[in-house]
């Protein structure tokens, strides 16, 4: 009788492992299906955030610290390099890495590429990119912005689309185009030193870069 009972209880015991091992194996599955599930629609929110990302965007996490030094190719077919200091609304303001140092102001339309090191590219386009939090250089128009340096009588090179490049002073910028004061570079306005005024639209401008020190941010 002890015998049978034991027997019996062994039996148990067994088929209690087996069921054990049932119901681990089903929660593995469980575990396995919802993370496919999870990493499936993760994907798909990723592939969504991303096709709603802008360029300038990104433009504006890599002037985070640490800003990486760009290589920008422009619709004029020059390049430009240095470093990404502000991105209004449709302008991203540069620090020059070039010999002369300066800045330049460029409209995001006349870029035709950019370049810089993997990591940095992967990093703009990051959910948590550490872009800067919106202040008053977000809402800026390229107008807006050269109406300061008018304002300001800062000097200029600006750099067309066609390749030509014009010395001198921004009188007036409008809605869409502005008014150059042509000069020698390194001399101020005067009357006497200007020798031509020109209308040049925005579109034609690849560059301005200050002849001066001004703070772009």
């Amino acid at each position: 009788m002890d015998n049978r009972r034991r027997a019996a209880a062994g039996s148990r015991t067994v088929a209690d492992v087996r069921w054990d091992r049932f119901f681990e194996d089903l929660e593995d599955q469980l575990d396995s299906e919802w993370e496919a599930e999870r990493a499936a629609l993760d994907s798909e929110a990723e592939r969504l955030r991303l096709a709603r990302m802008p360029l300038i965007q990104r433009l504006r996490a890599l002037t985070a610290d640490p800003a990486p030094t760009l290589s920008l190719a422009l619709a004029d077919g020059t390049t430009l390099s240095g470093r990404a200091t502000a991105v209004g609304a449709d302008w991203i303001g540069m620090a020059l890495a070039e010999t002369r140092a300066g800045a330049a102001v460029l409209p995001v339309d006349a870029l035709a590429g950019i370049g810089m090191p993997q990591s940095d590219i992967l990093r703009s386009a990051r959910a948590d990119a550490a872009a800067p939090p919106a202040g008053l250089a977000e809402r800026m128009t390229l107008g807006f912005v050269l109406r300061g340096l008018a304002r300001r009588r800062i000097p200029v090179t600006v750099h067309l689309r066609t390749g030509r490049t014009i010395a001198g002073t921004i009188d007036r910028a409008l809605a869409d185009h502005l008014d150059l004061a042509v000069h020698d570079p390194g001399q101020p306005r005067r009357a006497d030193a200007v020798t031509a005024v020109r209308m040049i639209p925005f579109p034609a401008l690849v560059w301005v870069r200050l002849e001066s020190p001004l703070a772009l941010v």
